[in-house]
């Protein structure tokens, strides 16, 4: 099923969603009027909390702004129904009037007594009139609804007006082609509604869909006729998007990409378990929430590699599942994602992402979620600086099982040699990658003595000359061998190691002055691993690959954290037996 279709299914199966022509806007005030068009009072819907969010109401469908001046029907912004913004307003005065003009038109033949007051309203409405107390300097620039002051009913949701909107759309509708998404003949949409709520997007939304250069159309079309999609179909799709966007429990944010996700199931319980467990799979607010209760206990099943058609098969194959991400670009959406699987599959290759980051020691903060994954490849570890592709092509591997992106190496590696930090998270990201693309067996999850490999012994040398160097110096070094060194050592050994060795010399004849059996100790650490090199096949290479150079960092870990745990463990002192 394809992303749109799959979208307009969606929406269908949703008992909740806007009827074919309406969507759920913000807004914030409601003028009040008398049947003679005179203002009666201006309410103030807005929340009472310090926020003071706008109220979400069912209003006649949004129309489609582009560079264009289009107003909508019985309600807009207050620069369209009042000619009054809190900003400079260039166009203001146009657009109050275009508002204005097409209502007088669309009105003219109305005899409901809530139309024909909306009518008188505007035929003797001066923007001069927008005075305190009765109009708020809060309304400017807020989305606006009418209601008569003798009932409680907008004018939007009056019978007369809803019989009128459904007449304007059909007077505008073009003539039937097939849509492309539902296979039905239907008028088709020139314009698709805005994706709104898109993370970097335009506040004003954004298009999924759209045709605006010649080398986009074909065959003498124009926008929406390129690739026909009923106006039935772009209604639903984009008011299901819109709404999935809208939700929190139904989106999270990889890198760039707002990422939406809904379930497909007959049982309305089972879809809202499987939504909850794959939130909880990459966003930790969404983890902390099931901490208790039984999906929490579900989650922790499947974090332990249980499988999950053992134990609740209901969600593996039950479960049709679907994930979109999306990214901004300029006024327009790019797709960075979009899979579909049964839940049981999607599982499956969450677990084989665990097993592929698993490492000992683990990240202090348990399971971390993706983004603090991504924020380790960032520059100064800021969340906007997250290399956008390698986000995208990241989720859509775990997602799918393919091999990860090996730009995701090279940027790790980078990071590492361009601040020296080789943390958890790094170097699981490190042996992540060499396990699913490199099939490598001597990326081992925790110290492994054994290892032979250059890399990874060259690392774990690395970490024992830093840790006589801080023996014999202490912890108030200006600049430690890693600071100096890591870089170099890691991508072209040979002309570091010499000089690493040689400064050794120095350092454990201070440390065994200080602490003998500290001394010892390291001194019996270097030997083994040196004893692993065989000295007629390059111990010492001129150069790493860059596989190598991953091992190295994995075994530089190792190695330094083994050396903390035995300091936290006051064990160190003691010389080895």
């Amino acid at each position: 099923m394809s992303m749109l279709a799959s979208l307009v299914r969606a929406h269908d199966r949703n008992e909740k969603a806007p009827p074919y022509g309406f969507s759920s806007e913000k807004i914030g005030f409601c003028v009040v009027l008398r049947t003679d068009g005179s203002v009666a009072e201006v309410v103030d819907l807005r929340d009472t909390d310090k926020k003071r969010s706008p109220r979400m109401l069912l209003v006649p469908q949004a129309v489609k702004r582009t560079a264009g001046i289009a107003p909508n029907f019985l309600w807009d912004k207050s620069a369209y129904v009042l000619g009054v913004t809190a900003g400079e307003g260039k166009r203001t005065a146009e657009e109050h009037a275009r508002f204005r003009d097409k209502h007088l038109e669309w009105l003219a033949e109305a005899t409901d007594e809530g139309l024909v007051a909306l009518r008188r309203f505007l035929e003797g409405w001066q923007a001069e009139a927008f005075v305190p107390p009765l109009w708020p300097d809060d309304l400017r620039d807020q989305n606006l609804v009418f209601r008569l002051a003798s009932e409680f009913t907008f004018l939007h949701d009056r019978p007369a007006a809803k019989a009128l909107w459904r007449q304007i759309g059909a007077e505008g509708a073009s003539e039937p082609q097939i849509c492309l998404v539902t296979g039905e003949a239907g008028p088709v949409a020139r314009l698709h509604p805005s994706i709104k709520g898109v993370w970097e997007a335009q506040s004003s939304g954004a298009s999924l869909v759209s045709f605006n250069l010649d080398a986009f159309t074909s065959y003498g079309h124009e926008q929406g006729d390129n690739a026909p999609v009923s106006e039935a179909a772009a209604f639903a799709y984009t008011t299901a998007l819109n709404g999935f966007l809208a939700d929190k429990r139904h989106r999270i944010q990889i890198g760039d990409a707002s990422t939406v996700f809904w379930a497909d199931c007959a049982d309305a319980a089972t879809a809202g378990e499987a939504e909850s467990l794959f939130a909880a799979y990459y966003d930790k607010a969404s983890e902390d929430d099931l901490a208790a209760g039984k999906i929490g206990g579900r989650l922790e099943e499947i974090r332990s590699g249980a499988q999950l058609d053992k134990f609740a098969p209901e969600l593996a194959k039950g479960v049709r599942f679907y994930v979109l991400g999306l990214a901004p670009n300029a006024a327009r959406l790019s797709v960075r994602f979009y899979w579909t699987s049964d839940f049981g599959t999607l599982t499956a290759n969450y677990q084989r992402y665990l097993s592929d980051t698993k490492l000992t020691p683990p990240p202090r903060d348990g399971w971390p979620p993706l983004w603090r994954y991504l924020v380790e490849l960032a520059v100064q570890g800021k969340r906007e600086n997250v290399p956008p592709l390698i986000a995208g092509e990241w989720m859509r591997a775990i997602l799918t099982g393919a091999p990860y992106p090996l730009t995701l190496l090279s940027t790790t590696l980078m990071r590492i040699r361009a601040d020296g930090e080789v943390n958890a998270l790094r170097a699981a990201i490190l042996k992540s990658v060499l396990i699913r693309n490199f099939k490598s067996k001597e990326a081992p999850v925790a110290l492994d003595p054994a290892n032979t490999n250059k890399g990874y012994m060259l690392g774990r040398l690395f970490a024992v000359y830093e840790e006589v160097q801080r023996g014999a110096l202490g912890g108030n070094v200006n600049a430690t061998i890693k600071d100096k060194f890591y870089g170099a050592a890691s991508a072209t050994p040979q002309k570091v190691f010499r000089t690493l060795d040689a400064g050794s010399q120095n350092h454990f004849s201070k440390l065994r002055k200080q602490s003998p059996g500290r001394a010892v100790n390291l001194e019996k650490l270097l030997t083994s691993i040196t004893d692993l090199m065989d000295p007629g096949n390059d111990p010492i290479p001129a150069s790493l690959n860059a596989a190598e150079q991953a091992l190295f960092g994995i075994g530089y870990y190792h190695q330094r954290s083994d050396f903390f745990r035995k300091h936290d463990d006051k064990t160190s002192e003691e010389p080895v037996k």
